[in-house]
């Protein structure tokens, strides 16, 4: 991956907010599920709780190591992914610890690829995705997300999401704000839907509810797992 794209410091990176279909923090009153159980209520309190701890173990891995993951895990999206001309593949903005991607996605860019980055457009509502590659002017959006200033539109063929967490099942424990599940029901075709993070982001169950969509693919810097 290109080492002029990854030089930013941590206190670059906190200048920005995730992308739009990982909010952090994001309570489930805002993102308009409604726990009517106690059982449900217990769910959301547990996956906050975490959360957390996922985070921050993902950000306390060296720089350089998170770097070399990060190639392992471009090495394995080539592999799912070998054909990206013509296609529309949805990306993101690293933050607090994530796979730094653009490396990779400046790759399938010039292998014909017309990469988007998702872009918020209202509260409780799907995502649109516009379309950026390097160089191009960002903007920055709600909750200081950078999204590209002058995109076009278009539905994704893939979405490639980063993980806070993910289980053997392949579902993933996001940011809380449910962008992404209400995003992808959303969408007039189902793109192949791909989860990206680090081995350790591994646990037992998300405990997953009616909403929660698993991913076709989960990649990791050891491989790959399939639905």
């Amino acid at each position: 991956m290109a080492k002029s794209d990854r030089h930013e410091t941590d206190e670059d990176i906190r200048e920005y907010a995730s992308p739009a279909c990982t909010l952090h923090e994001v309570d489930p009153a805002y993102s308009s599920i409604s726990p009517h159980e106690s059982r449900i209520s217990d769910i959301f309190a547990w996956r906050k709780m975490q959360r957390q701890g996922l985070i921050d173990d993902r950000k306390a891995l060296p720089f350089a190591q998170r770097e070399d993951y990060t190639r392992s895990i471009a090495a394995h999206l080539d592999q799912v992914v070998a054909d990206v001309d013509g296609k529309h593949i949805s990306l993101f903005w690293p933050f607090l610890g994530e796979p730094d991607l653009r490396g990779w996605m400046a790759a399938a860019t010039a292998r014909g690829a017309d990469c988007l980055l998702p872009v918020v457009v209202a509260k409780a509502t799907p995502l649109v995705f516009r379309s950026w590659k390097m160089g191009e002017r960002l903007e920055r959006g709600v909750w200081n997300i950078p999204v590209p200033a002058e995109g076009k539109e278009a539905i994704p063929d893939i979405v490639i999401a980063p993980l806070v967490g993910f289980d053997r099942y392949c579902f993933r424990l996001g940011y809380g704000g449910g962008f992404f599940d209400r995003t992808i029901v959303a969408l007039e075709r189902k793109p192949l839907v791909i989860g990206v993070g680090f081995e350790s982001q591994g646990i037992d169950t998300i405990r997953p509810l009616a909403h929660d969509i698993p991913m076709d693919v989960i990649i990791t810097q050891t491989g790959r797992r399939y639905r």
